[in-house]
């Protein structure tokens, strides 16, 4: 299975390779008026239009095996899907890790409680406000 899947990823980028090649070796539009008036382009390898049509069918014929390429990785990569994932979409999996996090997280409005972890361990909690509040005139007259 792992040397097929290798073999359609290689032959997917050798194909996408050779169709940037051809891409970039073909005319544009433009180029067909120079041949008109003697630019020496029938004197080419595959006559006056021959090389237009060789360079477009072999540009489709590679677009054409990249795609099935594609197809096949895709199809490969969900092969074995459903026994990773327990069936389900990527939102639903999505949903049901982030559910047991949002159930501890405290609500808006609402002070966070220490850990019952810390508590244990004999960690003593961090000073409240009020105790940790400046003197005023009225608590420094207090003896």
């Amino acid at each position: 299975m792992q040397i097929w899947l290798n073999l359609v990823l290689g032959v997917q980028l050798l194909t996408a390779l050779v169709m940037i090649g051809l891409v970039l070796v073909q005319h544009g539009k433009g180029a067909d008026m120079g041949a008109s008036f003697g630019s020496g382009a029938s004197g080419s390898l595959f006559g006056a239009t021959g090389s237009a049509n060789f360079l477009s069918r072999s540009t489709a014929v590679c677009a054409a095996v990249f795609f099935a390429c594609t197809l096949a990785l895709a199809y490969f990569g969900n092969l074995g899907g459903s026994t990773r994932n327990d069936g389900g979409s990527v939102f639903e999996r999505a949903g049901a890790a982030s559910a047991p996090a949002a159930a501890s997280a405290p609500q808006i409005g609402q002070i966070p409680t220490a850990p019952i972890a810390a508590s244990a361990a004999g960690v003593q909690p961090a000073a409240t406000a009020a105790s940790t509040a400046p003197p005023t005139a009225a608590s420094a007259a207090k003896p």
